[in-house]
């Protein structure tokens, strides 16, 4: 056993054979995978079947591994760590060892391996090298979810990388994020290493390991900041095999898939990264690029590596070249077969220059994971150019969030991509919220209309996070629809069904999107995704046809509107905004953003979500694109207003922004513009109000030059043909300001048919109808009639209440009584009978909730009682008292009419504020008097049984005491006047005598009510005259704003109504009973709602979509324009010019080195001439020699400033390139 221990892992596992067949496995060194199984067809499958007999094995021989090959490492000492550590002999298969790492040791699968290679001679780091390993290699670890390979041992350039990995667990605060170092070392260079393989009294006891600094040599220790470690027992005859064991790993590694949040999957990225280095790194590094390795080497570290950069700047490494520089670099070297073989591993490295990538920390600015994914792309660029090849590094770019390498490196023109290659990534930047990526995916080719379909929307909806508010709401919503079918299903209890299998994840429809969403916009997304396949109850089970299967797979009709509303749901913001930007109906869109955040803000109960939904500007967004849209045209503007839209369920732009409360949207001009002109009618909007009462008062007056009508102004041809074109002024104005349906305004004849007798009719039936119709006259008709409603119940009760039946009620008060029933009938119209499909009870619940159809309940409820009561002799002072409390209710109502009035409305919100303030005085003052009350009447009349009186004195009189009526002859003993007065209970029950005050401590009485009057007269008053104070400042600045938004109610609350008030209504009434029976629909809607013409309403809708491009350029310019960015633009300028003289020292060099290569050529043609001159042909003067600086300036580097500050520029010139998908949108998103 003792013996069996000490066997390393590779040893233990007999030759790897395949689950189906049992075939025998070999190696494979082109795939480095485990071939020679006959019953899989491909390389993946066999591989798939070996995976899953190691892993078997794998879990049957733990308890082997636990005995002390493989464990944990306790390094003690100054760091105290736990690591893990197996070790394997050099014929290991580097499956197992992957698996080893993922499944026994539970590390994710990597998105980037980066194996270090070289450095192992850096006893001492460059500065700008040490920041290289802690800012940017482990930066970068980090932020992609990297591994980082090394030799794990406490030498040279992988002690330092230990010591930034050490930093970086110091300064993270979160757990998750961590910097996975491995190791893979050889045993023997493992200094004490007994203590790994002692005996341990405990299977499961890690192993005590003392890290210590040793100088170099042949062993060393291994790195505490290391995480996990593979000890390779390598074969004497066979050294550098640890070398090659990391190579096969990294090639399995790089065969290997994983995923990164989304649904898709791209192969593991592996890439080296060599620093200084030996020329035995080349061996080492010739295998790495016949497995297609990509290498990023970094410039100015030494060694091999300036040596294949300085050879890769002259751009040939014929023999002569390499071998000159290579004696250079390692003047040491003097064996000269070695250099031979290195000269050729040379070569044969640099004819694979599409592997190579130069990093050179001093001359670029680019962060080290910038670097890394260019020189993958680089690496796969080399190999194809078809637009496959290039889809995981297209996928690593996504899950690194590098949408400037992407643009720069991979959409730069090179390869022709399809539509259909990116809508895997396209999904993958969906649900990771890559709003970038979505931007430049769509515009290269993507299109949304064809790419979104039900199916795929239904799976966006599935990755909702379920730490979300609107996951909880998809959740209540699934469970009532698992109720309703499991109460069909199976029989059993309220509110019992099956458990789903397994407590999976519920997979939320669209049906309960739909349901959600119902609750937020109500009648605005009706029918949304009602024709989408859900699941259905049939006989006891669910299914899907095959049916419903096909349907997922249509495409949306509203692509944009839909992943708007998936991102608003989400409170995505900036994914919000774009797609807000890209879709039709800017201003619906954006109030019903509007409307939904406010919700999910009201039931959000984390406070940052809550406050970023409250900062969601799109109440703003469909202000401001209004406001363009009004600017440039007040009529196309008015009809955008009205127009039934077509994304929304026929809602119009004003019922979003009412179901939004979006009052500032209804503050602005052009919607009141719009408002007034509804309110007018046909009149034209300056008309008097005197020549307005003088026409009710006068009718015959409306036929008369008194009162013009707007609509006589313009070509009276109200066809439907005219509405074909936009163009024309006055068929804008026709299209708000005229009826349709009017029978007055067409004739069945042309102007040559009509008899001057019938033109004079329609004229006089035309102005009749439009006048009395108007909104206006409606309003001005019911405040007349109201005020005669309260004169006549005034003159009942205060002239004409006459005794119960049979004696009353009398003519004046049975009037009365038809004239409240017509009212009934009017607030039944009101809350049930109106155009919105939805349920009674809805509809009920709707009219609840405005505070004035509450006070119409209250009245009415208050009169049916009263009347009731009256009508009984019993109850008759019972029924008056209540008529006149009602009375009071019916004359406040009032104060909603007068909401009209531009001076009055805002005072009545103002007031209204006000009353919120009383009641917090209320309880201030009502705690303050009843402590006075109390105690006053305990002191002075303790004796006094009187429930009443009681009351009366310890809260009505303090109370009293507010206004000054202060009765000192009932508190002062030295006021008190003699009375007859008793102490017994009963006398004073019985009101014999009054009891007698105690005058006990009487001035205990007077100081109380000093301090009572000091405090409420002085304290509370002021308080609350500050308060009336502080909430006037506050309201005033917005009270034009909500008195508008209540015009805008009043005004559609007077449209809608009968032209005729009550209690002549009741007309009204009738006729539209008979109008519903013969399906005729009034035409009074159509000012509030429009339903137009196909080609006109694409018209506008382009109309609209051109002003918020407009909008758009507008912010970005004054984005631009902004200081932040000008400073951002010179900074930029600055870093160039600083470059471009950074560039004149490389330039500085060559003229000398050129001045040093013409001194020479000089001294030798002299030279030559003075030999040539001679009879002889030995000269007496020897030759010059080349100066010792030439041979190095010739190895000089070319820059290139210039192009790099060219690229720059054109990466970072600003401007509008015109609506689309490549806007970029900062300015919405700030």
């Amino acid at each position: 056993m003792q013996e069996r221990q000490g066997t390393p892992l590779g040893t233990l596992q007999p030759q790897p054979r395949c689950l189906r067949c049992g075939d025998a496995l070999e190696w494979s060194e082109e795939h480095s995978v485990l071939l020679g199984c006959s019953c899989c067809s491909t390389v993946d499958e066999t591989l798939v079947n070996v995976a899953r007999g190691l892993a078997s094995r794998m879990k049957k021989d733990k308890s082997h591994w636990a005995s002390g090959r493989v464990g944990d490492i306790d390094f003690v000492g100054s760091t105290k760590t736990r690591g893990k550590f197996v070790r394997v002999r050099s014929d290991t298969d580097p499956v197992l060892i992957y698996q080893m790492l993922t499944e026994e040791w539970g590390l994710a699968p990597p998105h980037l391996v980066v194996s270090l290679v070289g450095g192992d001679e850096l006893t001492q780091m460059k500065p700008w090298l040490r920041d290289i390993l802690r800012k940017g290699l482990v930066k970068a670890a980090q932020s992609t979810g990297a591994w980082i390979l090394t030799n794990g041992l406490r030498f040279g350039i992988t002690k330092h990388l230990g010591q930034a990995v050490r930093d970086h667990s110091l300064a993270s605060t979160s757990s998750k994020v961590r910097v996975v170092a491995i190791g893979i070392a050889p045993w023997s260079m493992i200094h004490n290493r007994e203590a790994l393989t002692s005996n341990f009294p405990k299977a499961d006891e890690p192993a005590e390991y003392e890290p210590q600094d040793l100088p170099h040599g042949s062993v060393y220790s291994l790195d505490s900041h290391h995480s996990h470690f593979v000890l390779v027992e390598e074969d004497p005859n066979r050294p550098g095999a640890t070398s090659e064991m990391r190579v096969k790993l990294l090639k399995h590694i790089s065969l290997q898939r994983t995923g990164y949040g989304g649904a898709g999957s791209f192969e593991i990225p592996v890439l080296c990264l060599l620093v200084h280095g030996e020329p035995r790194i080349l061996k080492r590094m010739h295998k790495g690029i016949g497995n297609s390795t990509p290498w990023l080497i970094l410039a100015g570290s030494g060694g091999v590596a300036d040596m294949l950069v300085t050879l890769m700047n002259r751009g040939f490494w014929d023999v002569d070249s390499v071998h000159e520089l290579l004696l250079d670099t390692f003047p040491n070297a003097h064996h000269g077969t070695d250099i031979s073989n290195w000269v050729k591993l040379i070569q044969k490295i640099l004819d694979h220059g599409h592997l190579l990538t130069v990093h050179d920390p001093e001359q670029e600015s680019s962060e080290l994971d910038t670097v890394i994914l260019k020189a993958l792309v680089k690496a796969c660029k080399s190999q194809s150019q078809e637009a496959q090849d290039f889809l995981d590094e297209l996928k690593l770019a996504v899950a690194w969030n590098r949408v400037d390498i992407a643009k720069s490196d991979i959409f730069n023109g090179d390869v022709e991509w399809k539509a259909c290659d990116l809508e895997e990534v396209m999904m993958d930047a969906l649900i990771n919220d890559k709003p970038d990526f979505v931007r430049l995916f769509v515009d290269n080719g993507v299109n949304l209309g064809e790419f979104l379909t039900y199916g795929r929307l239904q799976e966006l909806y599935w990755s909702v996070s379920e730490k979300s508010l609107f996951h909880n709401l998809l959740l209540k919503k699934y469970e009532e629809k698992q109720l309703l079918l499991g109460a069909g299903r199976a029989p059993g209890p309220p509110g019992h069904h099956p458990p789903e299998q397994g407590d999976r994840k519920p997979r939320f429809t669209l049906y309960e999107v739909a349901k959600v969403l119902k609750d937020f916009l109500h009648d605005s997304c009706k029918g949304f995704y009602q024709k989408i396949p859900t699941e259905k109850p049939a006989k006891g089970r669910l299914f899907h046809t095959q049916k419903n299967l096909a349907e997922s797979e249509e495409r949306c009709e509203h692509p944009w509107r839909d992943l708007f509303l998936w991102a608003v749901l989400q409170n995505r913001q900036q994914m919000a905004n774009y797609f807000w930007a890209m879709g039709p109906e800017a201003v619906a869109a954006a109030l019903a953003g509007c409307k939904i955040l406010k919700e999910m803000a009201r039931l959000e109960s984390e406070a940052e979500s809550a406050r970023s939904m409250k900062e969601a500007k799109y109440e703003q967004f469909a202000l401001d694109v209004f406001g363009e849209c009004y600017s440039n045209s007040e009529d196309r503007a008015y009809a955008l207003l009205v127009r039934r839209t077509h994304c929304w369920s026929k809602s119009t732009v004003l019922n979003l922004a009412t179901e939004a409360d979006a009052k500032a949207f209804f503050a602005h001009d052009g919607v009141q513009a719009l408002l007034t002109k509804i309110w007018w009618g046909a009149m034209t909007t300056d008309t008097a109000i005197s020549k307005l009462v003088a026409s009710f008062f006068c009718p015959p007056l409306i036929w008369t030059n008194l009162i013009k009508f707007s609509d006589e102004e313009l070509d009276n041809r109200n066809s439907r043909e005219q509405f074909v074109e936009l163009d024309s002024l006055d068929t804008e104005k026709a299209l708000l300001l005229t009826d349709d349906d009017d029978p007055l305004d067409s004739s069945p004849g042309g102007p040559a048919a009509q008899s001057c007798a019938s033109v004079w009719w329609r004229f006089l039936l035309r102005r009749w109808r439009r006048f009395w119709s108007a909104a206006v006259t409606v309003f001005l008709g019911n405040v007349i009639m109201y005020f005669a409603f309260l004169f006549l119940f005034t003159y009942v009760l205060l002239l004409d209440f006459r005794p119960p039946p049979p004696l009353g009620p009398g003519p004046q008060e049975i009037m009365l009584y038809f004239w409240v029933f017509t009212l009934v009938l009017e607030e039944i119209r009101q809350s049930f009978f109106t155009d919105e499909e939805m349920s009674i009870l809805k509809k009920f619940k709707l009219y609840v909730e405005d505070n004035w159809n509450k006070c119409d309940m209250v009245a009415i409820s208050l009169f049916v009682v009263g009347v009731s009561c009256r009508m009984v002799k019993n109850t008759y002072e019972a029924g008056r008292t209540v008529l006149a409390i009602d009375f009071m209710v019916f004359t406040l109502r009032l104060i909603h009419i007068f909401a009209i009035h531009k001076q009055l409305g805002p005072k009545i919100i103002i007031v209204e504020r006000m009353m919120k303030d009383v009641f917090f005085f209320l309880f201030f003052l009502s705690v303050w008097m009843i402590a006075y009350g109390v105690a006053t009447q305990a002191l002075l009349h303790p004796n006094d049984p009187r429930i009443d009186w009681v009351f009366r004195r310890a809260l009505y009189r303090p109370y009293l005491h507010i206004f000054g009526q202060i009765p000192l002859e009932e508190i002062d003993a030295a006021r008190m006047p003699e009375i007859n007065c008793t102490d017994d209970s009963e006398e004073i029950i019985m009101g014999l005598r009054p009891p007698c005050p105690n005058i006990y401590a009487n001035w205990l009485v007077i100081l109380l009510l000093v301090i009572f009057l000091l405090v409420t007269n002085v304290l509370l008053l002021n308080l609350l005259i500050a308060m009336f104070s502080y909430t006037f400042q506050v309201v005033q600045g917005n009270t034009d704003i909500f008195w508008k938004f209540q015009r805008y109610n009043l005004i559609v609350e007077y449209h809608s109504r009968p032209a005729l008030a009550p209690p002549f209504i009741i007309i009204s009434h009738l006729s539209q009973l008979l109008l519903s029976l013969v399906k005729q629909p009034a035409s009074k809607q159509e000012h509030l709602e429009r339903e137009l013409p196909a080609g006109l309403d694409q018209r506008l809708i382009t109309w609209e979509t051109v002003q918020k491009e407009n909008y758009l350029a507008k912010l970005e310019r004054q984005h631009w324009e902004s200081s932040e960015e000008r400073l951002k633009s010179t900074s930029s300028k600055v870093q160039s010019l600083l470059r471009i003289v950074g560039g004149f020292k490389d330039q500085e060099k060559r003229l000398v080195s050129m001045e040093a290569q013409v001194r020479y050529c000089g001294e030798v043609l002299s030279w030559m001439a003075e030999c040539f001159a001679q009879s002889t042909l030995k000269c007496g003067k020897e030759a010059p020699r080349a100066p010792l600086g030439l041979s190095s300036t010739k190895d000089a580097p070319q820059s290139q400033p210039e192009r790099e500050v060219k690229q720059e520029e054109d990466e970072a010139r600003p401007g509008h390139s015109g609506y689309g998908a490549n806007k970029k949108f900062p300015y919405i998103d700030e």
